[in-house]
C-alpha cells in the first residue's frame, strides 16, 4: 500500500446502533420532511423503528431511503445490523439491482463468483445486477454496513460493471480545484466510467471546508454523516448535522455546506449518474 493514500488520521465511520426510546427527554427532535429533502437525525434509529429482510437472519435495519413517487426516486438506502452468525446466502432477490455494501464497523465475508473477501471498516463492495453473492457475518461481535441498492439502468453498446471490492483507506482522495485541500472527495469509480450508473462516494472536509455555491442539479442523494459535524444547506433551511445523520436530497434541491469543526466532516454520499434524462414519466 502507498503510504501517501493513508488519511492522516484514522478514518471514523459511525453505525447507527439502536436502542430503547428514552421516555425522559424531549419529543421535539430535529427530523424534516419536506418537499425537496427529507432530514433523519440519528436518535431516530430506534429499536421499535427497524425493519426485517427475508432471507437474512440475525439482521435488522433502518431504512434511510426508498423510491417514492414525487420525491427521490432512484435508490434504497438502509443502515444494516447482522449478529455474529448471521446473514445471508440469498440476499437479493430484484435481478435487476445492483447493490453497494459499506462497512461501518465489525468485520464481514462477502462471496461471489466463487471467492470470499474479508470486508473491515472502510470496506467497500459493488455487486452489479443479477450477481448470486452472499453476505456472512463470521465473527464474534455484530457487523454494521450501509446496503445502498439502485435499478440499473442498462444501455445498448455498454457493459454491465463487473463487481469489486476495495477499501477506501487505500485510495488517495480527490482534492477540489481552489479548496486549499479542505474538500476533497474518495471515488471509488472512474466518474468517466459509463458503465456505472451510481456513484457511492465519501466527501470529507477538513476545518474550514466549505461547499462555495448552491448546488442545484439532476442528481438525487442520499449523503449519511460518518463523522464529525457542520451546518448544511438544504433548499432554503441551514440545518446543523452531526456524525450520524442522513440526508436524502431530491433532484434540483440546492445544498451547501460549512464544515463546523473541531474536527473533519465526512459523509458517504450516493448519486445517480451517466444516464441520459428519461422522458416518459
Amino acid at each position: 500500500m502507498n503510504e501517501d493514500h493513508r488519511m492522516s488520521s484514522e478514518p471514523k465511520y459511525y453505525a447507527l446502533k439502536g436502542g430503547e426510546p428514552d421516555p425522559t427527554t424531549l419529543v421535539t427532535d430535529r427530523a424534516v420532511f419536506k418537499q425537496a429533502y427529507a432530514f433523519i437525525p440519528r436518535r431516530a434509529a430506534k429499536d421499535i423503528t427497524c425493519s426485517y429482510f427475508p432471507h437474512w437472519d440475525g439482521t435488522r435495519g433502518w431504512v434511510l431511503a426508498r423510491p417514492l413517487t414525487g420525491f427521490a426516486e432512484t435508490f434504497s438506502q438502509v443502515a444494516m445490523e447482522v449478529a455474529p452468525g448471521g446473514g445471508s446466502d440469498r440476499p437479493e432477490d430484484d435481478t435487476g439491482a445492483e447493490s453497494v455494501l459499506f462497512i461501518m464497523d465489525g468485520s464481514a465475508v462477502v462471496s461471489f463468483n466463487g471467492e470470499s473477501h474479508r470486508l473491515k471498516p472502510g470496506g467497500y463492495a459493488y455487486l452489479p445486477p443479477g450477481l448470486p453473492w452472499s453476505f456472512q457475518n463470521l465473527g464474534s461481535a455484530p457487523v454494521y454496513f450501509h446496503w445502498i441498492r439502485k435499478r440499473y439502468d442498462r444501455v445498448d453498446g455498454i457493459d454491465t460493471p463487473p463487481a469489486f471490492v476495495a477499501n477506501e483507506q487505500d485510495i488517495a482522495p480527490s482534492v477540489m480545484p481552489q479548496s486549499g485541500g479542505l474538500w476533497k472527495t474518495t471515488r471509488f469509480v472512474d466518474p468517466s466510467d459509463l458503465r456505472h450508473d451510481m456513484h457511492v462516494n465519501i466527501v470529507t472536509f477538513e476545518p474550514g471546508g466549505i461547499i462555495p455555491f448552491a448546488e442545484t442539479h439532476v442528481m438525487e442523494h442520499g449523503l449519511y454523516v460518518l463523522e464529525g459535524k457542520a451546518v448544511y444547506r438544504l433548499n432554503d433551511d441551514w440545518i446543523e448535522v452531526e456524525a450520524g445523520d442522513f440526508m436524502w436530497l431530491r433532484a434540483f434541491c440546492p445544498q451547501a455546506c460549512y464544515e463546523g469543526g473541531p474536527g473533519r466532516f465526512r459523509y458517504l454520499l450516493y448519486k445517480d449518474v451517466n444516464r441520459q434524462m428519461p422522458l416518459n414519466l
